[in-house]
């Protein structure tokens, strides 16, 4: 990841309102106390406007702790009918500032995720079966958690029926590209996007050529042509099961680097991706990708996801916001974390009281446009990783409760010129499995001190 760190980097600073996103919290942090119900709810809601604090969402431990035995497999359904994609995409928009409509829920299907309901060791994450939380190994990790992670994603390809998707930055793992020719030879819709220089362009580097292979297999490949990036992390397959977070396809995010994945069962979730690939897939990228409505969505569990996009949704401006409404403690993981409104307000937030704490990636956290050093000068207890490797994630982690994950470093370039996507997750047992990352990787860094940062 080191080769695309520079842009990462380079910064200027903007700022757009994000008020219709307290609503929303609201909405959740009311919805969630209501608990699970044997059928997902039919519901509708109509906007609060013009609230001008809420709290951050306070939710039960809503899926009980599956067992260490397996669980067995969920009866077979078939799987949705998967999204056409239109060329050119649709324009479905709506004005810039506009609140995005909350969902309509609707009843979905049984849980049609391959594979059982496991318990793996707490260093990966969490299967739930139709849902996981993944971590790569980083440093000192099994080989074999990373191999649990590659095989999972390629167990997903070998079972498509219908699409897969892939929004992906970059690849050099010929596995995944192999079980992907495979799903085509046997009709499955198959098309990636992917960047034109770390993408396309660095397949000719030594170790590559995985999608030369795909393209001589007959898959269609799409990049951006274009100097930003198109920075995605996703996969959608059969229009139903989303896997995404801050891995690409490769053999250093898989095994080597600190990354997180999301992998959910949804066909309410996969619509949205899938809106965002068609928009992609018809040359739609950065400012000129419109923002879509409809991606504010409960999985099949009344879980909420918020879903957004870079940079047609002010990205920013919402991690800006919502970081302010934190009321007891920040937790963040940064590979490139330049962006100034984003380290004052949780300068101020810790100002306030807040308990705030990072860690960042050590190379970039180097740079003269880190906010390590005016975040640390502000007496916030923040340092820098002990993976030899990539500290990938990005991540922030409110109040116990919310965790912001996805592509999208904190920086004016990956909020403003790339294409990008974040979650925001309100649910206590996957923010519980992201601070017990957190943990595991602040044990191995180093406390900074007044001799590695010049405060004058």
């Amino acid at each position: 990841m080191g080769h695309c760190v520079g842009r990462h980097l380079q910064q200027s600073r903007r700022r757009r309102p994000a008020l219709w996103l307290l609503f929303l919290l609201l909405f959740l942090g009311s919805a969630a106390g209501c608990g699970v119900a044997a059928e997902p709810r039919l519901a509708t809601f109509t906007p609060i406007p013009n609230l001008s604090r809420v709290p951050l969402p306070t939710l039960a431990r809503d899926v009980p702790t599956p067992g260490v035995s397996p669980s067995p497999l969920p009866p077979a359904t078939a799987p949705p009918t998967p999204v056409v994609l239109p060329d050119p995409p649709p324009t479905n928009t709506r004005p810039a500032g506009s609140p995005a409509p909350l969902p309509t829920l609707v009843p979905l299907p049984a849980p049609t995720l391959p594979g059982q309901e496991i318990e793996l060791p707490r260093d990966i994450g969490h299967d739930g079966g139709w849902w996981a939380v993944l971590f790569s190994p980083g440093r000192g990790g099994d080989e074999a958690n990373g191999r649990y992670i590659l095989d999972k994603l390629i167990g997903y390809i070998d079972a498509a029926q219908s699409s897969i998707h892939l929004a992906v930055f970059e690849t050099d793992l010929t596995p995944v590209a192999e079980a992907l020719a495979r799903a085509h030879t046997r009709g499955v819709d198959v098309r990636w996007i992917t960047d034109d220089e770390h993408g396309i362009d660095a397949d000719s580097e030594p170790g590559r050529g995985q999608f030369a292979l795909l393209e001589a297999a007959g898959v269609p490949i799409r990049d951006d042509l274009r100097s930003a990036l198109m920075h995605n992390k996703f996969v959608i397959i059969d229009g139903h099961i989303v896997w995404t977070g801050s891995m690409n396809l490769t053999h250093n995010d898989v095994f080597r680097n600190n990354n997180n994945i999301v992998v959910v069962e949804s066909p309410e979730v996969a619509a949205v991706f899938e809106a965002e690939f068609a928009e992609m897939w018809g040359g739609r990228f950065g400012p000129r990708s419109p923002s879509q409505p409809g991606q504010d969505v409960f999985d099949r569990n009344q879980r909420p996801f918020i879903i957004r996009f870079a940079p047609e949704d002010d990205p920013m401006a919402t991690l800006v916001e919502l970081t302010g409404l934190a009321e007891r403690t920040v937790r963040f993981m940064a590979f490139s974390f330049t962006h100034d409104e984003l380290g004052a307000v949780m300068a101020e937030r810790a100002a306030a009281g807040v308990d705030v704490r990072g860690i960042f990636e050590t190379f970039g956290s180097k740079t003269i446009y880190s906010e390590m050093t005016p975040l640390f000068c502000a007496g916030l207890d923040v340092r820098q990783d002990g993976n030899p490797g990539m500290f990938h994630h990005k991540v922030i982690i409110i109040d116990d409760n919310v965790v912001v994950t996805g592509s999208l470093n904190f920086s004016d370039n990956a909020a403003g010129s790339n294409d990008e996507n974040f979650l925001i997750l309100a649910d206590r047992e996957i923010a519980g499995l992201y601070l017990e990352e957190f943990e595991r990787r602040w044990a191995e860094t180093r406390p900074l001190s007044a001799a590695d940062i010049d405060c004058r």
